[in-house]
């Protein structure tokens, strides 16, 4: 059960396909990546000696040959160890040693920031740039066949983000990446030979996850010439290259809906945007779904269950005529078809449908724990169940309500506050671009809400009866802090530890 086998399929059915693009130029067709794949799997294997399950590091900005390397890991037996190319040398340095990488291959611009910490990697042995002329050299190794990989060998190793300490390696196994893969295609959307994925976010986490579904069907990998997320450049490929797929944050799809407001710009070129990795509040899917149609899909998952722990179809977010809409569109929808999700007490007693607890999940998504750390590993896995450390309440109809992470929670004078709530009447306020609600320490209250707002023309005593109007009295909040922008990390999450200190 290689992951690598999806492309053998593909190259052997359809070497004629185009595979990789970038912008709308193709690249490579089937059988040029998997020609490639094979002989770069040859060099790692035969020249460099690798030997199944060693780990080699990805630092890389979006590129043409992101792809190729993943899956000559992968064709050679190794394991992948993504890193955010936005991260800083000395973060880059703690994954690679902790993870006890043998090779590391990094972009051009970073290269140098990481020669500082090479001496300092015992288990480095090979540095690699994808123009260099080593790379270049790979290329012309021997090509061998995929190597042979049990279902719960490791394939990915995923370092969370770390923004409350040292990052941990989430190990996910063939197994979890095919049950993933199986779960888009039964509850985010179907995949044709037409089909164009685009890689406006970071391949190194969600949005290159989702390559499988595509390299299984054959299907389309559109690396931007920009490498990133640009608005007027998604909107002209959406057009040139044609049923455009793409996974996005809520803030990349609410800049994208403004750019096609403010410049009336076609839409219809795109097929499918999945949004994940952070609240969408219920006004901003609202208005994008009335600029851009029904090409909406929600997926919940953490990197423990990667991109699958629910999914809000096209179906659900279009369905404007149900009487619980507006309550399934702030949902995170129901449990992906290869899991189990509830929502427990704290001793993993499930709660009455409605009733806030925390999220658990279970499945052959999950992981198999965290990498050379059984206490965390414990912490997370009790029982066979996940507790992802969400905070929700499943409706009668299995409709996941995220509330906040269980850190977030505002407790004020023995009452829960869940900033979310808060946040979500805060939008309302047409000059509210963005807001972030936490809590500051009271001698007399325990908590304060105190709300972190981005907006123009807006007064704090408009935002209190906007409040007053929506949510309890006890919830709103007792401070308001205007920002120019609020903290985020280098996947475009709120920095909320930050925010409590600002506070």
């Amino acid at each position: 059960m290689n992951l690598a086998r999806w492309l053998v399929r593909a190259a052997l059915a359809h070497p004629d396909r185009p595979a990789v693009l970038l912008g709308d130029e193709v690249v490579l067709d089937y059988r040029a990546l998997a020609g490639r794949v094979a002989r770069l799997a040859g060099h790692l294997r035969e020249t460099l000696g690798l030997q199944p399950g060693e780990r080699v590091a990805l630092c890389m900005h979006n590129h043409v040959r992101y792809l190729e390397l993943l899956y000559a890991a992968w064709w050679a037996g190794l394991v992948v160890v993504p890193i955010n190319a936005k991260l800083h040398p000395s973060e880059v340095a703690f994954i690679v040693g902790d993870a006890e990488a043998a090779v590391l291959f990094i972009s051009e611009d970073l290269a140098a920031d990481m020669l500082v910490h090479h001496a300092a990697l015992p288990t480095l042995r090979h540095v690699f740039t994808p123009a260099d002329a080593t790379y270049r050299a790979a290329l012309e190794t021997a090509a061998i066949d995929t190597v042979h990989r049990a279902p719960d060998d490791l394939a990915w190793l995923f370092y969370t983000s770390g923004t409350t300490g040292r990052p941990k390696g989430v190990m996910q196994s063939h197994r979890n990446l095919y049950a993933m893969t199986a779960c888009y295609f039964m509850d985010v959307d179907e995949v044709t030979a037409d089909d164009a994925i685009v890689y406006a976010a970071p391949m190194s986490h969600g949005a290159g996850m989702y390559n499988f579904a595509f390299v299984a069907k054959a299907a389309r990998h559109v690396v931007p010439v920009s490498g990133g997320f640009d608005p007027a450049e998604l909107v002209d490929l959406a057009q040139r290259v044609g049923r455009l797929c793409l996974f996005a944050a809520p803030t990349m799809v609410k800049r994208l809906v403004t750019h096609i407001q403010r410049t009336g710009a076609p839409s219809h070129g795109f097929k499918t945007i999945v949004y994940g990795g952070g609240p969408m509040y219920v006004e901003d899917i609202r208005n994008a779904l009335s600029v851009m149609g029904p090409c909406f899909v929600q997926i919940y998952g953490q990197g423990e269950s990667p991109m699958t722990i629910t999914a809000l179809s096209r179906h659900h977010l279009s369905d404007r005529a149900h009487p619980s809409w507006l309550d399934r569109i702030g949902s995170v929808g129901v449990a992906h078809a290869l899991v189990e999700v509830r929502v427990v007490d704290s001793q993993g007693v499930s709660v009455a449908a409605g009733e806030t607890g925390e999220v658990v999940v279970r499945g052959d998504t999950v992981m198999a724990g965290y990498w050379r750390n059984p206490e965390a590993s414990a912490q997370a896995l009790r029982d066979g169940w996940l507790w992802t450390g969400d905070l929700g309440a499943l409706s009668d109809d299995g409709f996941l309500t995220l509330k906040d992470r269980s850190k977030d929670v505002i407790i004020s004078g023995g009452s829960n506050i869940y900033p979310r709530e808060v946040e979500e009447v805060l939008l309302h306020h047409p000059g509210v671009r963005e807001a972030a609600v936490v809590g500051q320490p009271d001698a007399e209250w325990g908590e304060i809400v105190v709300a972190f707002v981005v907006g123009t023309g807006v007064e704090p005593e408009a935002l209190d009866a906007l409040c007053l109007r929506h949510i309890a009295r006890f919830k709103r909040p007792r401070r308001y802090r205007f920002v120019d922008a609020l903290p985020k990390n280098s996947y475009g999450k709120v920095l909320k530890t930050a925010l409590r200190q600002l506070a």
